[in-house]
């Protein structure tokens, strides 16, 4: 049997209705990285009713969905769970109800998508020649990530995957419209803390003890000479310090400071540099002011670089089921995304999901507590990820 691009775009209208839903029940009870148990429970329930296969998977949180497990080959999909520490400040009606949680990234968008994707194939498995996994994947939020658990755990093996196809919500592109790029669109990222003992005392004998808050400022302003200085500016960096906790009074000098950074750069070479740049610029101006530290690395991801071939099925696949001047050029970003660890080990890419409509408000920045996103675009995202699973086995057999 042949499946043509009518059906598929006949299936995804029938399915929208209930991925709202879903989105809209995934967005009110919205679970923080590692702790997702109710949406994988939800997750999986919807699976089973459908028959869809659940593969054993040694996580807390998180899932596999399989199609045609008997075949030898497969090309996975996967969607991201987490939400964020925020409270929601939108008028929704269906906002999120856990306070101080929020899914302000799309990541309710995105289960949707793959999970009507999964149930529109599963309609379809005869007519597909080979295995389909749906990784439902906890934890992109927090540094290390879940991504690197869930290779560990098997979810590209059994059958092997030859291709994994993700996506992520943008709002700078227009609902009905998809950014590609190929080679790197996202940043690799090196989460570090950096903890200054100094030696405490009073504010005005200075002299007797070590001010960790001077030391920790010298750190923070020397840091930058590794963006100027010490990498090559054709492959920036950017190294951010999003806190700074220490000291106890304003005449106290403070015994301890805790710094916590992040580095970011679309260059695998500048990656490979910054944890022996940061550890010497910090070892160095510890041991000039007489303090002690330590830095631990708490990640490191790398740079999200997509595959040509996988953008070529995105691009075919929109142009198919939608017309020409759907597709626009994403931009490379300093963000990181833990999808890189999966293209580290099978061809792939993250395609941009158009979910910006003026006219209801969605077209605030990811992580801002009046994130909207345009729920039409959940038609958009399921129609081309399943239409792109059947183009890639048309060029695969």
């Amino acid at each position: 049997m042949t499946i043509s691009k009518e059906e598929i775009l006949g299936l995804a209208e029938k399915l929208y209705p209930v991925q709202v839903k879903w989105r809209r029940r995934f967005h009110q009870y919205p679970e923080l990285s590692n702790q997702e148990f109710q949406t994988t429970r939800f997750i999986k329930s919807e699976m089973a009713r459908h028959k869809i296969r659940i593969l054993p998977l040694k996580m807390k949180t998180g899932t596999v969905g399989l199609l045609n497990s008997r075949m030898k080959r497969a090309i996975a999909i996967r969607t991201d769970l987490d939400a964020l520490s925020i409270q929601e400040a939108t008028s929704l009606a269906f906002k999120s109800k856990n306070h101080g949680i929020m899914h302000a990234c799309g990541h309710d968008i995105h289960m949707a998508v793959v999970l009507g994707t999964a149930i529109l194939l599963n309609k379809l498995k005869d007519s597909i020649p080979a295995a389909v996994k749906f990784i439902f994947q906890p934890s992109e939020e927090m540094p290390p990530g879940g991504a690197a658990d869930m290779i560990k755990a098997g979810v590209l093996k059994s059958p092997p995957v030859e291709m994994i196809f993700g996506l992520h919500t943008d709002p700078s592109v227009p609902t009905g419209k998809i950014g590609l790029r190929d080679g790197p669109i996202m940043a690799s990222v090196t989460d570090f803390d950096i903890t200054i003992m100094g030696k405490g005392g009073h504010a005005a004998r200075p002299h007797i003890a070590i001010d960790a808050v001077v030391v920790a400022a010298e750190i923070v302003n020397s840091m930058q000479k590794i963006v100027s200085r010490e990498i090559n500016p054709l492959k920036p960096i950017v190294i951010t310090f999003g806190s700074i906790e220490g000291g106890t009074a304003r005449n106290v000098i403070a015994e301890k400071v805790v710094l916590r950074g992040t580095a970011r750069t679309l260059s695998p070479d500048s990656l490979q540099r910054i944890p022996a740049l940061i550890r010497r610029t910090v070892d160095g101006i510890c041991r000039a002011r007489g303090a002690k530290y330590e830095l631990d690395f708490i990640a490191q991801y790398p740079v999200l670089s997509n595959h040509k071939m996988a953008n070529l099925i995105f691009a075919d696949a929109c142009r198919d089921l939608f017309g020409r001047n759907r597709i626009i050029e994403s931009p490379q970003s300093m963000g990181g995304e833990d999808f890189a660890f999966y293209l580290e080990k099978i061809p792939g890419a993250m395609f941009r999901l158009g979910v910006k409509n003026d006219r209801i408000g969605a077209n605030k920045p990811w992580h801002a507590s009046d994130f909207i996103a345009d729920e039409r675009s959940i038609f958009f995202g399921t129609a081309l990820l399943s239409w792109s699973v059947l183009k890639y086995f048309e060029r695969s057999l």
